[in-house]
């Protein structure tokens, strides 16, 4: 335990299960300790001592190249003993649950969790029966805080501020964890966000959320600053959204003509992977206006802050 004396952790949550339930303050703190962990890997050593002699462990019941790599290097920067649990070889595969992998994991003490998991709560269960803090590195979908967060500070460091942008959130929302953690970030910090996309793709009472929805493209990209793609989720599809991939090109895909609706200095994203030709052209994915290779970068800063805020609140600081 800290000592009533020492001073308070500058994040003050032992775990990240997603956005909802962070306050303004809690996102500008990681997007702050995340902007100076930019500066550490850009040096030549790229080493801090944060996490020596902790464990930390990524559980991936899914996979994800991506995530998975950046929490690693993350991890490693910051001194941390890694491990990748490869959840397809495990015992979850002879019928182990969920709780008995927790369980089995408390026993051995490590200090951080990070895991994604294809069922939505899943985390929130997990982060109630180990000892240790615990990530959410995607959950079904309902959130994917990191992926968020390092949207919202790629945004900042290229606009200067979120308040006030106008960002327009394009494709597959009904699937997608990324769409529901960035409109929550992104609200939270003041921003006007929209959601585009086919009837078929959009969550009933998405405006509830406090987003402007839109079924035209070329009128929900008009004026915005940020124009933020999504990958089309077929894998979470039962049954068919969409008729075919080139009709939802034709009228959702990003492209030259469709971004010349929003303002003349908007810039794109998309959380990868991108499937070129269904949500975005390569000539825009690939163009001056493209933020989408910074945001791999913003990705392992922004885990770093998260690991580095976590370990605050760990025993024997």
């Amino acid at each position: 335990m800290q000592p009533a004396s020492s001073t308070p952790p500058r994040f003050p949550h032992r775990h990240l299960l997603g956005i909802e339930g962070l306050s303004a303050r809690d996102i500008t703190t990681l997007l702050d300790m995340a902007d100076e962990a930019v500066e550490v890997s850009r040096q030549v050593e790229k080493k801090k001592a944060t996490l020596r002699g902790r464990t930390q462990i990524n559980l991936f019941f899914e996979a994800s190249t991506r995530t998975q790599s950046s929490f690693e290097l993350a991890g490693k920067r910051l001194g941390a003993d890694v491990m990748n649990m490869s959840v397809a070889s495990s015992s979850m595969k002879k019928g182990e649950t969920l709780i008995d992998t927790a369980m089995t994991l408390n026993a051995m003490r490590p200090d951080l969790i990070v895991v994604r998991h294809h069922a939505a709560g899943a985390v929130h269960l997990l982060a109630r029966k180990v000892d240790c803090s615990v990530i959410n590195a995607g959950d079904g979908a309902h959130e994917h805080p990191t992926q968020a967060l390092l949207d919202a500070l790629t945004i900042r460091r290229n606009k200067g501020t979120i308040h006030g942008l106008v960002v327009a959130i394009c494709g597959d929302i009904l699937h997608s964890r990324v769409a529901r953690s960035n409109i929550i970030l992104l609200n939270a910090l003041g921003a006007e966000v929209r959601a585009i996309g086919p009837s078929t793709l959009l969550p009933a009472g998405l405006e509830r959320m406090g987003v402007e929805v839109f079924t035209d493209m070329r009128k929900g990209l008009d004026g915005a600053d940020i124009v933020m793609m999504l990958r089309l989720q077929r894998e979470r599809m039962n049954g068919s959204f969409v008729p075919s991939t080139k009709e939802y090109f034709h009228f959702f895909g990003l492209d030259a003509e469709k971004l010349a609706c929003a303002r003349p200095d908007a810039l794109v994203m998309h959380p990868g992977p991108m499937n070129r030709g269904v949500e975005i052209a390569s000539d825009i994915a690939d163009g001056a206006q493209s933020l989408i290779r910074e945001q791999v970068e913003m990705g392992v800063a922004v885990r770093m802050a998260v690991l580095e805020a976590l370990a605050s609140h760990l025993p024997n600081q």
